[in-house]
């Protein structure tokens, strides 16, 4: 329970991030989910450069990572989301635009993860300051 408060507070930011995209790049059911796949895309970059460089630093307290990964990025980005777009373009009859969507999100996520990870490596092998406990402070 006590890292409860810290995905909520990422989940609240994250969810606010998502509503200023589907805002910004505003789509109906029968046309190419932009947004959805942004956020998708970027997600899946940030969740890789995290896991693979941020989070394997010891300094990093369990508060950050719950905050930016369950809460932040788990409201951000939504699979659910990715389903509703390709059931959408389907029921309109836009088959070939959901099979495009379909891919095309695959193939972000996937490279944009990649290339998340291969950064956050990166960034892994670099010097780190002190190790911090779950409480934030350095023991």
């Amino acid at each position: 329970m006590r890292l409860a408060p810290a995905v909520f507070l990422g989940g609240t930011v994250g969810t606010a991030l998502r509503l200023a995209t589907d805002q910004a790049l505003p789509h109906s059911a029968d046309q190419f989910p932009v947004s959805t796949l942004v956020v998708n895309a970027i997600g899946a970059f940030v969740l890789g450069w995290l896991v693979a460089g941020l989070w394997t630093r010891p300094a990093v307290p369990q508060w950050l990572k719950a905050t930016l990964g369950p809460g932040l990025l788990g409201s951000f980005t939504t699979f659910s989301a990715v389903m509703v777009s390709l059931v959408g373009l389907v029921s309109a009859d836009f088959r070939a635009l959901a099979a495009a969507y379909l891919a095309a999100t695959l193939v972000l996520g996937f490279a944009a993860a990649a290339l998340g990870l291969w950064l956050g490596t990166r960034l892994a092998h670099r010097p780190a300051g002190p190790a911090a406990t779950d409480a934030g402070g350095t023991p």
